[in-house]
């Protein structure tokens, strides 16, 4: 019995050794041996460098963005103080309560830079032709414009009139007061009595009973009544249409009116009358050509110099470094983008069809004023320039067409991806995705083009010379 408990254990520590483990060698024996085998203890580990403690930071934060993108707030209350935060600190690092942010890049290169693909956005003076920058252009014009008066007193007044005051609508006021105002204003009158209630519809209405007045229609129309040829400076309607803008007591001087004091009745002290020269009233027919001046004219806006140029084939074409100039929005541009922000606490507590979401994408575009176009002709050659981002498809035809050798012949302009732009669309720049930037292909029109390879007459460029004599390397 003995042996045989002694065989038992045996067979027991026997399995419980494990392999490569004799029956008479102990576990400690096997655990020395196994020892000097093992290999060395590992350095302990040290901690991330702060560059990757910073990339980290980043990463979780990123992805706590998303999930909170992903889920989103539940409630309009949730909704409305979310969008109101986001605002108020858009303001606080704009420096400016009402300026969420101005630069949609955040590190614009600066001008004069090397390697910027134009060196800002500038502008031409049309009374001038001054070359100007952006922040110079309102102030250039107007002094053009007050220069203007020494040679054409009348043609500068008219100016100053669309140009200095900024409300087009009080000025659409003033110059129909001044030229036709009877009917316009009646109608102006009826629609709004019509909106209180006063009257009934437009349509049933009267457009005799107004006595505004119309002081240069009535001039023309009854040269012979003394009455019209003098205006009342206090009176009422010239007070609040004509006195607020800037430019009209100019006008009246130049076309012939001169500043009198007239007895008033029932006043003891005289008034102030616009009263018209006899020089003038002998010449109706330049009255009359005074008018029409006045009727058709429209702000002085400097025009955007496109800054053509010619480039070299290269390989860095679609490749585009833009100064600031193309970011940055003024004050009234800011202030649109701030209430165009605060729009979405209401439109993100309500349901948005498709058709709602795509035309808010659209008005997303609208933050770039400018952009930057390219075009690669067939024969490598580059042809550069700027242009507003709201400005139609067929500008940019126009402006291929006048740097073109033959620009009577047809062609094509084809975006990335062989997308075609038709010139009889009707579409923006920014609606076709043509902003900041953009590299468009030259296509001359396929009938054509066989017609160009039959005749074997193709020439080596299809720019006109002077453009081909500026032409630059593309850095």
């Amino acid at each position: 019995m003995k042996k045989f408990f002694q065989e038992f254990k045996a067979d027991i520590k026997f399995k419980s050794a494990g392999p490569g483990q004799k029956l008479k060698e102990s576990v400690g024996e096997k655990a020395h041996k196994e020892k000097p085998n093992q290999p060395a203890p590992r350095p302990p580990r040290q901690g991330p460098t702060n560059e990757a403690q910073m990339a980290a930071a980043a990463a979780l934060a990123r992805l706590e963005q998303k999930q909170s993108r992903a889920w989103g707030p539940t409630s309009q209350d949730t909704i409305r103080n979310q969008v109101r935060k986001e605002l108020q600190a858009e303001a606080t690092v704009s420096g400016s309560p009402e300026a969420p942010g101005t630069n949609v890049v955040s590190e614009p290169r600066e001008e004069g830079s090397a390697h910027l693909a134009v060196p800002g956005v500038y502008f031409t003076c049309p009374l001038t032709g001054a070359t100007l920058r952006k922040d110079q252009r309102d102030a250039c014009i107007k002094e053009a414009i007050l220069l203007h008066f020494s040679t054409d007193p009348v043609a500068a007044s008219i100016m100053k009139i669309y140009t200095f005051n900024k409300d087009q609508d009080r000025v659409k006021l003033g110059v129909d007061t001044i030229a036709k105002g009877q009917v316009w204003l009646s109608c102006c009158y009826l629609e709004q009595e019509a909106q209180r209630g006063r009257v009934g519809s437009l349509g049933c209405a009267p457009l005799t009973f107004s006595t505004y007045p119309r002081y240069l229609d009535n001039i023309h129309l009854h040269p012979e009544e003394e009455k019209y040829r003098k205006i009342k400076l206090q009176n009422k309607v010239f007070q609040e249409r004509i006195n607020c803008l800037e430019g009209t007591h100019e006008f009246f001087e130049a076309i012939g009116f001169q500043k009198v004091l007239l007895p008033a009745q029932d006043q003891e002290d005289p008034e102030e009358f616009y009263v018209l020269s006899e020089t003038t009233l002998a010449q109706p027919q330049s009255l009359e050509r005074h008018k029409e001046q006045l009727l058709a004219a429209e702000p002085v806006r400097a025009k955007l110099d496109r800054q053509r140029r010619v480039f070299q084939p290269s390989p860095l074409a679609s490749q585009f470094e833009l100064p600031g100039d193309f970011f940055n929005l003024t004050a009234e541009e800011i202030k649109r983008e701030q209430r165009l922000r605060s729009e979405a606490v209401e439109r993100l507590s309500v349901l948005r069809t498709k058709a709602m979401r795509e035309k808010e994408e659209q008005r997303g575009l609208r933050k770039y004023n400018y952009t930057l176009l390219r075009v690669r002709l067939p024969d490598g050659c580059l042809l550069q320039g700027t242009f507003y981002a709201r400005e139609r498809l067929g500008a940019v035809y126009g402006f291929v067409r006048e740097a073109l050798q033959s620009d009577w012949l047809p062609f094509e302009l084809l975006a990335s991806g062989g997308q075609k732009l038709s010139e009889d669309e009707n579409l923006a720049l920014n609606e076709c995705g043509l902003v900041p930037s953009a590299l468009l292909t030259f296509s001359w029109d396929m009938a054509v083009l066989e017609d160009i390879k039959a005749a074997g007459a193709e020439p080596d460029s299809i720019l006109k010379p002077e453009l081909l004599s500026a032409i630059e390397k593309l850095l």
